[in-house]
Order: structure tokens, then C-alpha cells, then sequence
């Protein structure tokens, strides 16, 4: 085993990591991969300037400390970073875009409000970052959430007295609109699942829009939820 030095006196850089990737984020992570490949993404777009921030495969792959840190984790460190792009891009953490020309160019971007509005801008032509045509999302071949795990995930312990209600909504509603309106609900941190099922229930009865709120609802409907 190496040993670790310690870190040096003097001044250090730091990089910054929100909050909810220790709270919400790396409980749920359970590959060594995963990790290492998801803290370096962070670590180098840290340290980029400017916008759009992303990272491209070839940066990934030509990055001698994250290779090294990939060894032994499957048949070629490669492999270990392919797989850990991977299960981070499933798990959320990590948005992917492809160029669509002959040569195929792969972009990676954090799961964040900007990474988002990036991502939707480069779908919409409005940007791009390859001269050999525009960028689509690809489709990752894995295992989406159900409604059970989401409600875990982003609400608590799961009681049996509410499973059939989940039940019913998993088989009502389409599965983007479930994860989304999740989504809002940790956004506006409204953890309730009163709160998930009304979004759901107006967006049956008066459509969903491309653009959403931020709020929701009235003072006073917001107050009953957090009451309850």
C-alpha cells in the first residue's frame, strides 16, 4: 500500500462541492469508479474559466493523474473510466451530449442548473461545441428509478400505507413526470409527497408546458404542505 505524505504547509487550493453531494449524492454511490470519475470531473471543471464548462472524453482519457487513480478497477484503466462516465451519467450526476458528425465527440457536463440550461441550448442549436454538426443526447441503455426508489431517494422511508397511492401514480402518469416533478419538490424543498402528486395532478388537468415555475403555489397552499 502507498502511503499518503500529508499535505504540505503554506497556502492550498481548494475545490468547492455543493453541499448535497455529501448528503444526498454520495450515500447513493456505490462504485469506486463512479467516484473517482465523478470527483475529478468536479475537480477539473473547478478549474476552467469562462462558459460553457464541460470536459470532453479526450480530456478524460488523456489525463495521466485520473488513469493512475483508475488502476486495477477493471481490465484497463480505460475501462474504468468508461464505466465509471457511465453509471455516473445514469445515476444523474452527469449530463452527456454527442456531436453528430463523422467523428464522433463525447461532452460531459455536471447535472446543474447551468449544466442544464447548457445542455438544453446546445439541443436547440443555440450552441454548440464541435464544428462537425450539432449535439444530441444520447440514450443510456439502464435501469430507470421507480417511483419507490425516488420517493426514498428524495423523501424518506417508504410506509406501506402510501405504497398504493405510488402505485397508482406510476401507472398514471408518464415516468419523466414523475422524476421531474420530484425533482421540484427537492428543488423548492417541499419534501412531501402530497406536494409530488399535486404537480402531477395539474399537469393532467392543465397540460405541461417546456417551461416550468419555480413556485408552484399560493402562500397559503405551500404553508398546508409544509404543515403536513
Amino acid at each position: 500500500m502507498r502511503v499518503f505524505s500529508g499535505f504540505p504547509s503554506g497556502k492550498l487550493c481548494y475545490t468547492s462541492l455543493p453541499d448535497l453531494f455529501f448528503s444526498e449524492l454520495l450515500p447513493l454511490v456505490d462504485n469506486l469508479a463512479e467516484l473517482k470519475v465523478t470527483l475529478h470531473v468536479f475537480w477539473l471543471l473547478y478549474r476552467k474559466k469562462g462558459s460553457p464548462q464541460y470536459v470532453t472524453i479526450q480530456e478524460l482519457v488523456g489525463d495521466g493523474t485520473l488513469l493512475r487513480g483508475l488502476q486495477g478497477l477493471a481490465s484497463s484503466p480505460e475501462e474504468a473510466l468508461r464505466e465509471g462516465l457511465e453509471r455516473a451519467v445514469a445515476r444523474g450526476t452527469l449530463l452527456h451530449l454527442t456531436s453528430a458528425g463523422e467523428e464522433e465527440q463525447h461532452f460531459y457536463f455536471v447535472n446543474s442548473v447551468q449544466g442544464r440550461r447548457t445542455v438544453e441550448k446546445a439541443q436547440l442549436g443555440e450552441t454548440k461545441f464541435a464544428e462537425d454538426g450539432a449535439l444530441v443526447e444520447p440514450v443510456v441503455a439502464v435501469e430507470r428509478p421507480n417511483i419507490f426508489v425516488l420517493y426514498e431517494q428524495n423523501i424518506g422511508l417508504l410506509q406501506p400505507i402510501i405504497a398504493e397511492e405510488l402505485e397508482d401514480a406510476e401507472r398514471t402518469y408518464p415516468q419523466e413526470w414523475i422524476e421531474e416533478a420530484f425533482r421540484i419538490a427537492v428543488e423548492n424543498n417541499v419534501r412531501n409527497w402530497k406536494y409530488v402528486r399535486r404537480i402531477l395532478e395539474r399537469w393532467a388537468a392543465e397540460g405541461k408546458g417546456e417551461k416550468r415555475e419555480k413556485t408552484w403555489y399560493t402562500e397559503e397552499e405551500y404553508r398546508k404542505f409544509i404543515k403536513h
